[in-house]
């Protein structure tokens, strides 16, 4: 990443912080993903156990890998049947930390974020004791109009890459406004605040990370 654009995050992120604050989140900015993943650490209880949603993010941070080996976890991917993945799924619901990212957030202090089965959504609105949003730089926007535009045309189109799912934005690389089966834009939730205050912990990282 470039210095210049090190320096414009570093500029941005006192606004940001101020305004993720006023809406009541807990708010963090940390320059690098080395940082962003102390201060996560930071603010996990050791005797808490955990669980995360589907996130670029949160991998590319390294951050299941090492909670796997610091915390009991509540991890999907280590379930022996499809079965057992949903319920560890539904069990995530009542963890003590959950970790996700966001799919955009706003300057106002706002998040947009669509899912196509909704667990990590589910967790957002409700359930855990608290929520740990780790975003890069380059999901800040200016309002909400642009926060969805983003979660659609950008952020749903490159998570599909991932997948098999016969949607159009997996052939074509844009969003189409599907109504297929296979889609993953099924739950659209827009987050003005945290109620309570600081039940949702967002970290914003001076990186260009995730979708």
């Amino acid at each position: 990443m470039s210095a210049s654009m090190q320096t414009l995050f570093q500029k941005q992120a006192p606004l940001l912080i101020k305004n993720f604050q006023s809406h009541g989140f807990a708010a963090f900015y940390c320059p690098t993903a080395a940082a962003a993943v102390q201060q996560t650490l930071q603010l996990i209880p050791p005797d808490h156990r955990l669980s995360w949603g589907g996130s670029a993010t949160l991998t590319e941070l390294g951050l299941p890998d090492l909670l796997r080996r610091t915390y009991v976890t509540l991890d999907r991917e280590q379930a022996a049947t499809p079965a057992a993945r949903q319920e560890c799924m539904r069990q995530a619901l009542l963890c003590d930390t959950y970790l996700m990212s966001t799919n955009a957030a706003t300057v106002d202090g706002e998040l947009y974020n669509i899912d196509g089965n909704g667990n990590r959504l589910a967790a957002l609105l409700y359930g855990p004791k608290q929520v740990i949003i780790l975003a890069g730089m380059n999901k800040v926007v200016p309002d909400l109009a642009a926060a969805e535009k983003r979660a659609r045309t950008v952020a749903a189109p490159l998570n599909m890459q991932r997948f098999p799912n016969r949607t159009p934005c997996r052939q074509t690389g844009f969003c189409s406004n599907c109504n297929t089966a296979d889609s993953i834009c099924n739950q659209f939730v827009y987050t003005r605040r945290s109620q309570p205050a600081g039940r949702i912990k967002i970290i914003f990282v001076g990186e260009s990370l995730g979708f």
